[in-house]
């Protein structure tokens, strides 16, 4: 089992940024795949940011060069720094870690934290 604590979520105007934070209960060094996925109203969940144990970082498209993802291995933490926010960024922000037992793989999820970009 893994838990998921985010936080960092806010109001912030547009051009602004933000840095979220998901802290894992377990070493992330056990997890395959972890990062972020967002989900605005009315529309499906998508990925934000993700790496994998084997290096491999991928961004969605809208977010490449404004958003960075990357982690601190002592503190079981992965973050998002996400700056020159837009109002389309406006989402619920997920963290999402994938662990692989016994050949499963199995999904968590964080509660989720709101970011709103407005003026």
């Amino acid at each position: 089992q893994v838990q998921l604590v985010e936080s960092g979520g806010g109001l912030v105007q547009p051009g602004g940024s933000l840095r979220l934070s998901c802290a894992a209960s377990v070493s992330i060094f056990s997890i395959y795949a972890m990062g972020w996925y967002r989900q605005a109203p009315g529309k499906q969940r998508e990925l934000v940011a993700e790496f994998t144990s084997g290096g491999i970082t991928n961004y969605a498209h809208a977010v490449k060069g404004r958003f960075t993802i990357s982690r601190d291995n002592a503190k079981n933490t992965v973050y998002l720094q996400m700056n020159s926010l837009k109002p389309e960024d406006t989402a619920v922000y997920y963290c999402h870690a994938v662990k692989i037992r016994l050949a499963v793989a199995n999904d968590y999820w964080g509660q989720g934290t709101q970011v709103t970009v407005s003026s």
